[in-house]
């Protein structure tokens, strides 16, 4: 029944994350009309609306965190999943039940709309309000799944939205420009709701003012004012001395995750001006505790000592680029990166950043839309970078700990995808 509905889910339903371009439904009709036919779900809790290029997944993780520790029942619904479909629809940290999703999808089937073919990820994210209001959440925070104005999540009026910041990806359907996908970034924000920024300069900043102004929403730039003055690391943690918190120890340790941590204490202290009940100690807690709390993986994530294995959800230029500065500095002998990519992702803006000193392995996801690893390794060589293909994930990290010396570090990343074949290889994220 299970694997049934699964199928049903992923092959039946058209999705972006398997087929791309066919699987992109821009609009909000056929959410509506689902929103409709389960009776508007999402009107009954308080929404916090995440979107961004880089870190929305990270930034809502940590929000969710610290506002269970202050004793809210948080809904979080984060897309893709990296094991478990069941990872996209969370409550309290715990992932939706296999029934509840079952009879869910069940339900659907009967009572479906005629004329209406709605895409995965608009029918799952019809799921995850249905769910959080009948597990009565007192709030959720909701990730847009690709842009944000004709996002299926954008049928909703939060309390507050959050954009992380704002680079090229997705310019097929997002636009060409940066001035562009702000504007869709942008079409988050609602009239006279509050909108939190992570970092945005230049055009991307003129539009979201812009956009704002329109809407008669506060604007806050989290850069502006920065809550973060100080970030090291510390003991396996990254130790941040904050200015309303003081000393937070975040057990998301990626250097990128300064600007993230910064973006949610902003969010936070605007929340405890809207009356939630913000306790610093709780913070520190959502902090010090995210991975358990939230089920978060992949984030600068240590699987191994002696070679070190890192993997990390870093899957474009400006990702990326954070990413390889901070190996630089982690390793302590020779570097091995086994990369992925999705085919239509920027891959050779990608490669301009690789070093040259490290040792690569290409690999490719067990998706359509991956770039095949011979063709990556084409695609490298173009830019003087040499090293194998291999079929799997499996395969290349096998070849990686047979050379690699103890105090080397293996690094596996470039998509999303190749993360999830990785730690299904090696058995994370058992059924809860």
């Amino acid at each position: 029944m299970w694997e049934r509905t699964l199928d049903y889910l992923f092959n039946q339903r058209p999705a972006f994350e398997r087929e791309g371009a066919r699987g992109y439904k821009p609009g909000l009709d056929t959410s509506l009309a689902l929103d409709k036919l389960y009776k508007e779900p999402h009107r009954r809790f308080r929404i916090i609306h995440i979107a961004g290029t880089n870190g929305k997944g990270s930034t809502a993780h940590l929000l969710a965190s610290c506002l269970q520790k202050c004793g809210y029942k948080v809904g979080l619904f984060t897309s893709p999943h990296l094991v478990d479909f069941r990872e996209r629809i969370r409550v309290n940290g715990r992932m939706v039940s296999r029934s509840f999703v079952m009879q869910w999808v069940a339900d659907y089937q009967k009572r479906r709309i005629e004329g209406i073919e709605p895409s995965f990820f608009e029918l799952v994210s019809t799921m995850a309000f249905d769910y959080f209001a009948w597990r009565n959440v007192n709030v959720a925070v909701v990730e847009t799944g690709l842009g944000g104005r004709l996002d299926s999540t954008n049928i909703v009026t939060p309390e507050l939205s959050i954009i992380t910041n704002v680079g090229l990806e997705h310019q097929q359907f997002l636009g060409d420009t940066l001035e562009q996908i702000a504007s869709e970034k942008a079409g988050i924000i609602k009239h006279g709701k509050p909108v939190i920024v992570g970092r945005a300069d230049g055009i991307v900043r003129d539009v979201i003012e812009a956009q704002a102004k329109r809407m008669y929403a506060e604007v806050k730039f989290a850069q502006d004012r920065p809550e973060v003055k100080e970030a090291k690391h510390v003991d396996g943690m990254l130790r941040l001395n904050t200015k309303s918190y003081g000393t937070i120890n975040c057990e998301l340790v990626g250097d990128y995750q300064v600007e993230n941590t910064n973006t949610v204490l902003v969010a936070l202290n605007l929340l405890k001006r809207m009356k939630y009940r913000i306790k610093n100690d709780a913070v520190k807690e959502g902090f010090a505790q995210v991975v358990e709390t939230t089920g978060l993986m992949g984030r600068w994530m240590k699987l191994d000592e002696n070679p070190l294995l890192i993997c990390d959800s870093a899957h474009n230029p400006d990702a990326i680029g954070l990413v390889m500065r901070q190996l630089e500095e982690e390793r302590r002998g020779k570097l091995h990166l086994i990369l992925g990519f999705m085919a239509d992702k920027d891959v050779s803006s990608i490669l301009d950043l690789l070093p040259g000193n490290a040792t690569l392995y290409f690999t490719q996801a067990p998706t359509p839309r991956s770039m095949s690893a011979r063709d990556l390794k084409k695609a490298a060589a173009k830019h003087g970078l040499l090293g194998n293909a291999y079929d799997n994930v499996e395969e290349a990290l096998a070849a990686a700990r047979q050379v690699a010396e103890p105090h080397d570090l293996i690094y596996v990343g470039g998509s999303m995808y190749v993360l999830a074949e990785l730690l299904t290889m090696l058995g994370y994220g058992e059924d809860q």
